[in-house]
């Protein structure tokens, strides 16, 4: 921008510009003359950003071959929909960046012109990777902002459907977009949304997850407290409950803001699944994730302060298994669980098919040699597998990656304390969880503060004939989702 310092009482002429971009080759200013008025002008673009195809068949030859006299004809002869007449040399860098070209009149040089050219590279819309689901639509975002908000679009017709629209990243100049229904959104939230958003100072924005770490309530906290998605229909739901979804350019994940915890656990999948299918597979995923945090520290605090409370039967196939085993409870436990660790990361980090054979092969061999070499027992090893399976069992990946850090605070207390360490430990993750906000509301409604009538769709989902209100957490305008009818699941 600093050229601009130079130049406010100066034309943008190609002296100016050629110093701005005098070390891209892909920056191309090219002058021409009009046939009918004899009147030359003058053409600047960044040849990388432009579809060359628009500036071809619907910018020049009318350029050419049409008669105009001053900037403002533009408009009545070229056929592109945005076309935007300006005196602010300030903004030419920005146009330039954003795919439009730049046309100037040799005798006119207060105005020029901005033509909208942008080249779309993108990919096609595929498949959900991450929420993949057996059954309902089969639609996934892209990285492009404008497909993602269309997706929506087509899901929800409606003029109460507001798209809002900002600039993040001093040097990225990345494109957001904050989505919600009128009429239904708490404007709180909404307010709280942009100012947040408004307030970022940062220097590239690439990645939704950026927002997520940037906006949050608590930037301290393993918890994710935006949840990030890559399904339209699940977008669709949550606007149609009174929530915000956020759209970063760039990224194929849409945010949704305020969320609950118990949110996490919740596959979109269920709402396409009978009510008691849904439940039973809700309770499934709580219990997985309980079992899979509690289950090796338990057996850490037994062996090493409450072995009284072990069955006898039990206490001899314990015995049996630690027999020849050199190592305490919690360093068996500590080479098992970092094991796993490490073929989860050399599994996510390789190419696709060459993860999958790590993670099985690798887990197969290393597992079975370590039980061998005596190293560790074949009951811990059960148990470390089964936490890992039980990990795997949360939707969302982000909330996964947590889950699987808070294994090793309980770990290391149920060393130090035993099973007082576990409860010590459990005080303290509730107490954190407690004062977890998202957008300022509680991040564990509906169980803390207590919500019964949010409860229809938390640990449990009743059928849809029960939910005729919207969650209350929200403070939506019109918590009347639809008027109840004797029709049930």
């Amino acid at each position: 921008m600093g050229w601009f310092t130079k130049t406010q009482n100066k034309h943008p002429n190609k002296d100016a510009l050629e110093e701005l971009f005098r070390r891209s080759n892909d920056f191309k200013k090219v002058s021409y003359m009009n046939v009918p008025t004899n009147k030359s002008f003058s053409i600047s673009f960044i040849s990388t950003l432009i579809d060359e195809s628009i500036l071809q068949e619907n910018v020049l030859p009318y350029l050419l071959e049409k008669p105009f006299a001053k900037i403002e004809d533009v408009k009545k002869i070229i056929t592109l929909a945005d076309i935007q007449i300006s005196n602010d040399l300030s903004k030419i860098e920005q146009k330039l960046f954003n795919g439009y070209v730049l046309l100037s009149l040799d005798d006119d040089r207060d105005q020029f012109a901005f033509l909208a050219a942008q080249k779309e590279i993108g990919r096609s819309i595929t498949t959900p990777e991450v929420e993949f689901s057996v059954i309902g639509p089969k639609e996934a975002f892209v990285e492009s902002i404008d497909q993602n908000v269309n997706l929506i679009r087509k899901r929800l017709p409606v003029k109460e459907l507001i798209v809002e629209e900002l600039t993040i990243g001093s040097l990225s100049k990345t494109k957001v977009s904050v989505l919600y229904l009128e009429g239904i959104v708490d404007p709180q939230n909404v307010k709280t949304v942009m100012e947040r958003l408004n307030n970022v100072q940062f220097d590239a924005i690439t990645d939704s997850s950026y927002i997520v770490q940037l906006i949050s309530d608590n930037k301290n906290s393993p918890f994710p407290q935006l949840l990030d998605t890559e399904r339209p229909d699940r977008v669709t739901a949550i606007l149609a409950e009174g929530k915000i979804a956020i759209f970063v350019d760039g990224s194929p994940h849409a945010l949704i803001a305020p969320t609950t915890l118990v949110e996490f656990f919740s596959s979109f999948e269920d709402y396409f699944l009978n009510w008691m299918l849904s439940s039973f597979f809700r309770l499934i995923r709580l219990f997985s994730v309980a079992f899979s945090i509690l289950v090796t520290p338990v057996y850490v605090a037994t062996l090493s302060y409450h072995y009284e409370l072990i069955p006898k039967d039990l206490m001899n196939t314990l015995v049996s298994s630690r027999r020849d085993i050199p190592l305490p409870p919690i360093l068996e436990a500590l080479v098992l669980e970092l094991t796993i660790e490490l073929l989860r990361e050399a599994g996510a980090r390789l190419p696709t098919k060459v993860g999958q054979t790590i993670g099985i092969v690798g887990g197969i061999v290393i597992g079975t040699a370590s039980v061998e070499a005596g190293l560790t027992s074949n009951v811990l090893l059960i148990i470390v597998a089964l936490a890992a399976l039980a990990s795997f069992t949360t939707p969302v990946y982000k909330m996964g990656n947590a889950i699987r850090l808070l294994r090793f605070p309980f770990l290391f207390s149920a060393e130090i304390w035993g099973l007082l360490g576990i409860v010590l430990c459990f005080c303290f993750l509730m107490t954190h969880l407690i004062r977890l906000t998202s957008l300022n509301r509680p991040f564990l409604e509906p169980l803390y503060p207590p919500r019964l009538t949010d409860l229809k769709d938390s640990l449990i989902r009743l059928p849809f004939s029960k939910q005729s209100l919207r969650p209350q957490i929200l403070r939506t305008k019109n918590p009347v989702r639809y008027k109840k009818s004797d029709i049930d699941e």
